[in-house]
């Protein structure tokens, strides 16, 4: 009976080495597989100040707690803890809908530039918040994370100039981001 148990004991240790070298092979197949994508770079510096107040959503990338929201808005409101107050609103369906309002906090990770910042709407669950294009009067910015899977541009005004807009394509497309997942954003 022992040596039954002995054996049954290599048989399962032989088994946990072979799937460890399957798990290992497929993460070297994928690692070469996979896209490498540059560096993400953010603006120089953000006066965290300036970037307070009202932001209209100009356009994203679809996200699944924005589904069916228009003339969405971000409000930055600085705390004395040096914490960002996030509150996002937009209204279901069309503007007559309910106001659906999410709360939430931010706070800069890279206190050089304050240009990356990680938000959470609900604890202990954080984002990346990475201001990759900002206006030089703050009148418009683009924010999207490393990962190049969520993308936003934002604007103080309900509206952005189509040759802006359109530049802001071009140069988030330069940066990998994949153009053809970006979807307008009804405002009034």
């Amino acid at each position: 009976m022992g040596r039954l148990l002995s054996q049954d004991r290599r048989l399962l240790v032989k088994m946990r080495i072979a799937l460890a070298g399957v798990v290992l092979c497929l993460n070297v197949i994928l690692a070469y597989g996979a896209e490498k994508m540059p560096e993400l770079k953010t603006v120089e510096y953000v006066d965290v100040q300036r970037y307070m107040g009202t932001w209209y959503e100009i356009a994203k990338f679809p996200v699944w707690f924005e589904k069916g929201l228009v003339g969405v808005t971000a409000n930055y409101t600085l705390l004395h803890s040096g914490k960002v107050r996030v509150i996002n609103s937009g209204y279901k369906k069309d503007f007559k809908g309910k106001l659906k309002t999410a709360k939430g906090r931010a706070w800069i990770v890279d206190k050089k530039t304050n240009a990356k910042l990680k938000v959470s709407f609900f604890w202990p669950f954080a984002g990346n918040y990475w201001i990759i294009e900002l206006g030089k009067d703050y009148e418009y910015a683009v924010v999207g994370d490393p990962s190049r899977k969520y993308l936003w541009i934002l604007s103080r005004k309900p509206q952005l100039e189509e040759s802006l807009y359109n530049e802001l394509l071009r140069r988030i497309q330069e940066k990998g981001f994949d153009r053809s997942k970006i979807e307008k954003t009804v405002q009034k």
